[in-house]
Parts: structure tokens; sequence; C-alpha cells
């Protein structure tokens, strides 16, 4: 038998017959470890997965033009993604993260006879990237994205679940290629280390135990069991 120092495969799920008590059931997705081998994350594992800000319509920036105060500003994305600045001219934001169109900016201002600018570009509110978070939680709403966001978080922006919500009934809508799919996931499963917490993008629709499950994926949400992979479908 193998000890508490080595991998058990052990993951908790719930007992048929509906009771609230979990009871273990192997996986061979959890291992068991002591504490002492849950050590901090270093700091490439803090920056590791970070995705960068793509700047949308209407998002508000700021642009800090070092040593020219008189050419920073605030300035907010029009309706076709482009901004406008002293000397730069319009430039078009559309796929540019901050550091793009901060160098897009210099090339721009030296080519207006400015020597060696240096420009920091930063965001101070996005309405482009942003999370629709809906159903059985506290406060369903948009919630901007920067940066990565899992499933997770994305239900603890919206101060998560209420008291009654079904956490096995949690579909998020995505289109792919402009193809519209919905995933059906179940927060316990996550929480329980069944497989990865997903992550959540931009224009992502997350549906927190309400109906839009039960009507996409009936014949899975009979069953009272731990969903212990996420199921994906196609909508028409």
């Amino acid at each position: 038998m193998q000890s508490a120092w080595g991998r058990l495969g052990l993951l908790l799920g719930f007992a048929l017959c509906g009771c609230s008590s979990p009871r273990m059931m192997d996986t061979g997705a959890v291992g068991i470890v002591t504490p002492a081998s849950f050590p901090p994350p270093t700091l490439a594992d803090l920056s590791e997965g970070r995705r960068p800000h793509v700047i949308g319509p209407f998002d508000k920036l700021s642009v800090e033009v070092y040593g020219l105060p008189e050419l920073s500003r605030q300035v907010q994305v029009d309706a076709n993604g482009h901004v406008a600045l002293p000397l730069a001219g319009s430039i078009d934001v559309t796929g540019k993260s901050p550091e793009d169109l901060a160098h897009a900016i210099e090339e721009r201002l030296q080519a207006g006879y400015v020597r060696e600018p240096h420009v920091t570009v930063g965001i101070i509110e996005t309405v482009s990237q942003v999370v629709t978070v809906d159903g059985e939680v506290h406060t369903p709403g948009i919630y901007p994205i920067a940066g990565r966001m899992t499933l997770i978080q994305a239900v603890a922006r919206a101060a998560g679940t209420t008291e009654f919500a079904e956490a096995k009934h949690v579909v998020v809508f995505r289109t792919v290629e402009g193809r519209r799919m919905a995933a059906l996931y179940d927060l316990r499963a996550i929480r329980l280390g069944a497989y990865v917490d997903p992550q959540i993008y931009p224009n992502d629709v997350v549906v927190v135990g309400d109906s839009a499950a039960r009507r996409l994926f009936p014949q899975i949400l009979q069953a009272s069991t731990l969903l212990l992979t996420p199921l994906i479908t196609l909508l028409r």
C-alpha cells in the first residue's frame, strides 16, 4: 500500500444516494502529499500563462511619453478601433497589446522628429475584454478580463454561487471561428481536482446553475454523479 508520501490518485466524489457526505473515489488524477511538498510559487511560476491584454473599442488608455508631458494624456479607443494622439496621428489599435501600441506610438513620434521617445501605455478601463457571468451567482454581470482568468475565478468575481446554485450545472458559451459552442462543467469536480480549472476568454458567457445546462445536456444531468470531464457541444 502506498503511503501518504506517494501519489495515491484519490479523488473525493459524491455518493449516488445524493447524501452530502463525500466518499473516496480513485481516478488517478490527484496525488496526496505532505504540506512540506507544497512550496510557494517562484517568480517564473507567477508570470507563466499570463495573457497580454488586447486593446479594443471604447477601452480607456493612459499614454505617457517620458519627458514630454504635453504629449501624455488619457484617450479612449473609438468605435473603429483607433486612437488619435498629437504628432502620432490616428493609430489602429486592433489586435495590439499595450506594449505593441507603445512601440507603434514611438515609431510615429520618431517619424515626427521626436528624438528617442519612450512611451508607456496603460489600461485604465476595459469594455472590450470582458466575460459575462449569469445565473445562480450573487452578483451577475459583465466583468473585465485582465490577463489570465479561469472558470473558478470568473465565478468568484461574481461573488460566488448562491446558496441554492447547482454547482454541477455550469455552462460556458463561446464562439470559435464563427461556431457557437457550449461546454458543461462541474465546479465540484474542479474543486476536487478531477480536471484542470478551464481558462475563460473574452466574450465568454458563463451561466451557473440555470436552465441552459438542463436544456443542452438533459440526459447527462439526469444523473447526480460527479461529472469527471467537461462536455462540449456545438450549437446550431
